[in-house]
């Protein structure tokens, strides 16, 4: 790929001033399969060729990477100079020291251009420890031309119960198109995410504001079953184990009527090089129940952090700066379209003229703009997050507990059964942390 502008003047300038003192430095960054992160390793010899900054890449499957940089952080075995993690680790990680503050970022990188909610969910007291590569919600991704031989249309702000009736009208076996699909799959951030969104949107919470677990209320039991039966109806074979990348190749071969998941996912839908349907694609809100005033939609970002122990400060600092900036938005943008910018992160990008001209911008940023997580549930709660609860014990938890939901999605045991585990799990993690 022949890249037509790489950086800002006064970027480059900063980064090539630095290449003199920085020929033998290589950083490791560890980071998440996902298409950005992929697109972006693809600039990094350009990153090298202005500083001399050598950069190996860890490249790893979601889950995989949740627990690769947790054990490395917390035994501090300085594997990585840079870290991908995400809005639940950042304020956590920051308060125990394990992460170098992003405090003395240069005047041109312009912090205060990253869109409020992802810097505040970036930051612990008031201090940036991570900075977005992209931020994100969640929405609805579909098929335009199968919503429309259905006869249906989709509202902007629709209800799960409006979406049930569609994936019905757009499920074909013969075409082998499923009428919806949605994460199942086992892990906290993967279908424990989704499943948590869903349940906000049915009127349940993870505590009440005693700290005592919720699995045991009727709000739990009717958004699990209602999925589960969604999808045993209209879902494909294996959802179970289906997390964002088996649904996005899903979508994109065309065997998905609908799909809700991260709005990042809306440039790779709508790629004609990658997505056989990119012509066919519409977006609306994530769902509620009716007579639920929250939806299903989240509050996340993909952010680069420098742990604690790392050597390689100074050019851990340089990487993240390039990789987060505007000048990297405007490369990408130069060279593979608006379309394909890493969305979400910073108030300028929305305020571009050819930005606003991509089908899904406007939906992008509403849905972020609408996701609160001082206030993610229809009751009270003690905790912040609407996908996550911002407390150390969450992770082990949420993973146990997305496993059984998991089983239950499989057949393996009924939703009653998970819930009740979900219930004595979360009671006994929660007891002995002490709350």
């Amino acid at each position: 790929m022949r890249l037509k502008r790489v950086l800002g003047a006064t970027t480059a300038l900063t980064l090539c001033s630095a290449a003199a003192f920085a020929q033998d430095t290589t950083i490791t960054i560890a980071t998440v399969n996902n298409g950005d992160m992929v697109r972006m390793q693809g600039y990094t010899d350009e990153f090298t060729a202005q500083t001399g900054i050598g950069v190996e890449w860890v490249t790893l499957e979601e889950n995989v990477l949740r627990q690769r940089v947790t054990t490395d952080i917390t035994t501090r075995g300085g594997q990585f100079d840079i870290m991908t993690i995400g809005m639940y680790e950042t304020p956590i990680w920051g308060a125990n020291g394990w992460l170098v503050p992003l405090d003395d970022l240069s005047d041109e990188y312009d912090v205060n251009d990253i869109l409020p909610a992802m810097r505040d969910g970036l930051s612990h007291e008031g201090t940036l420890y991570a900075a977005p590569f992209y931020g994100e919600s969640s929405m609805i991704m579909y098929r335009t031309d199968l919503m429309e031989e259905a006869g249906l249309e989709m509202p902007d702000a629709p209800t799960w119960q409006f979406i049930r009736e569609a994936a019905a009208a757009m499920d074909n076996d013969e075409e082998d198109i499923n009428g919806i699909c949605l994460r199942g799959k086992a892990g906290w951030g993967e279908g424990g995410a989704f499943i948590t969104v869903t349940a906000n949107s049915f009127g349940a919470r993870w505590f009440d504001e005693n700290w005592d677990p919720q699995f045991d209320q009727p709000e739990w039991a009717e958004a699990v079953t209602f999925f589960k039966t969604l999808m045993d109806d209209y879902g494909p074979a294996g959802y179970a184990t289906n997390g964002f990348n088996e649904n996005l190749s899903l979508f994109q071969q065309g065997k998905c009527g609908m799909w809700i998941d991260a709005t990042v996912a809306a440039s790779f839908v709508t790629n004609p090089e990658d997505s056989t349907v990119a012509d066919h694609v519409g977006f609306a809100l994530a769902p509620n129940s009716e007579g639920v005033e929250k939806r299903a939609n989240w509050l996340w970002a993909w952010a680069l952090a420098i742990p604690a122990g790392t050597q390689q400060q100074d050019a851990a600092k340089q990487f993240i700066e390039w990789a987060t900036s505007k000048d990297y938005i405007e490369l990408v943008a130069e060279n593979e379209g608006w379309a394909n910018v890493p969305p979400g992160a910073r108030t300028s990008l929305y305020e571009t003229a050819e930005y606003q001209e991509v089908p899904f911008a406007q939906k992008t940023l509403d849905s972020i703009n609408a996701a609160d997580p001082t206030d993610p549930t229809v009751e009270p709660v003690p905790y912040v997050g609407i996908q996550f609860v911002a407390i150390p014990e969450f992770a082990g938890i949420a993973s146990q507990v997305s496993q059984e939901f998991s089983a239950a999605y499989a057949g393996q045991q009924t939703v009653e059964e998970a819930l009740e585990k979900a219930q004595a799990i979360t009671v006994e993690e929660m007891e002995a942390a002490g709350y």
